[in-house]
């Protein structure tokens, strides 16, 4: 489903900060690097010319100086990419609750690529609850139009944080069962499945066991 919305997506996604990380990093590993293109950004000052000098950069590009310069070469990159390497850009713009006023309205003329009926830039907005509130906002009106999926992460159940201690603990290359299932039932009652609260009591218990 998501390989097919990625034709002409905007999305928004909204949850606690340490799901994000863990969501993106898995989202991004499922995609094939032949066909699709992702760009992550992570700036909470992010500006419009800032947010073409860094995609145009990812890109493999000098950006131009002047951001309505920066902005027709992005056109004519993203054009390339898809018509002529066929390979789909994804960017994911992090922390998009501290995104300016400026910068939310530059993104409704980016989904106007060639006109709202040619979309073939997928942009991911990934932020914490706050985003959903600011984005009800009227003057926000005509980005929640283009937003095609809105995802809000919700706290993880018994079975999820289990799954979640044993990821990050394979992504620090430890494959060793370092929390019992009665460690992980006291730390799911504790942190109530909120990964930031997940986090610390684990740094917690593997410094007081070291």
């Amino acid at each position: 489903m998501l390989k097919w919305h990625f034709k002409k997506l905007s999305c928004e996604s909204i949850g606690r900060r340490w799901v994000h990380a863990f969501t993106v990093r898995k989202f991004v590993s499922m995609l094939d690097s032949n066909r699709y293109m992702v760009m992550y950004i992570s700036d909470s000052a992010l500006t419009p010319r800032n947010f073409y000098w860094e995609v145009l950069n990812q890109l493999g590009c000098e950006a131009k100086f002047y951001r309505s310069d920066a902005k027709r070469q992005l056109t004519r990159e993203i054009s390339n990419l898809i018509e002529i390497q066929r390979r789909i850009p994804v960017i994911i713009t992090d922390e998009a609750h501290l995104l300016s006023r400026e910068m939310l309205e530059e993104i409704r003329f980016l989904l106007n690529f060639k006109m709202d009926s040619y979309n073939p830039m997928s942009l991911i907005l990934v932020g914490q609850s706050e985003l959903k509130e600011i984005l009800k906002k009227q003057i926000y009106e005509a980005i929640c139009q283009r937003i095609d999926i809105r995802y809000h992460m919700t706290p993880y159940d018994r079975q999820r944080t289990g799954e979640y201690i044993k990821k990050h603990l394979e992504y620090a290359g430890e494959s060793r069962e370092i929390f019992t299932d009665r460690a992980i039932d006291e730390i799911y009652e504790y942190s109530y499945g909120v990964p930031r609260k997940i986090n610390r009591v684990c740094t917690a218990c593997l410094l007081h066991g070291a």
